[in-house]
């Protein structure tokens, strides 16, 4: 599903900006927008998509992806009504969300996971939050905590054992850029 919102520049993108490191869902995303709809676009990756924004909104052929369940995404839409427009909208699948850890004989008393799946973590578990899923994966691998909520990209690239698969989620991004004239 592709919801595209007419007057809204997007076949000029050149460059997309969205949440990294890299192996987030949202460069998995990006790539998928940039092949499905033909576009020769670089992909930059930012620790939060606030950062991100700042540089969409001063160069021309930029465009931010976002996620539905970025935590405060109406904070990307309103504050920057009159120079940013919600341009397009699509349906991808995410990666699979997995817990992992160290390995699975290792006590879970942390857990590092990025704000949107924080529910996927079990009651009772210290939660530490992440910018990223891939950056949950990078907090468990260096030891920081006991286990993370990541996608099963981020665990594999880590060497993490997967101690529950939750599946891939089909997931809502969203494409803003500049509003035209602005």
């Amino acid at each position: 599903m592709n919801i595209h919102v007419p007057g809204a520049a997007t076949e000029t993108i050149t460059l997309i900006r969205t949440l990294g490191p890299a192996g987030t869902n949202c460069e998995a995303a990006a790539h998928h927008y940039c092949n499905a709809r033909g576009l020769k676009a670089d992909v930059a990756l930012h620790t939060t998509l606030e950062d991100a924004i700042e540089k969409v909104i001063v160069e021309p052929g930029s465009a931010l992806l976002g996620c539905v369940v970025y935590p405060d995404l109406h904070q990307l839409v309103f504050p920057y009504l009159g120079r940013m427009v919600l341009a397009d909208l699509f349906l991808f699948d995410t990666f699979n969300m997995v817990l992992a850890s160290r390995g699975a004989s290792i006590p879970i008393r942390t857990v590092a996971t990025h704000p949107a799946p924080r529910s996927l973590v079990t009651d009772g578990v210290e939660v530490q939050l992440a910018t990223s899923n891939s950056e949950a994966a990078r907090l468990c691998r260096s030891g920081k905590v006991d286990a993370c909520i990541t996608t099963l990209a981020a665990a594999r690239q880590e060497g993490l054992t997967v101690l529950k698969d939750h599946g891939a989620v089909p997931m809502g991004f969203t494409i803003h850029v500049p509003t035209p004239g602005a």
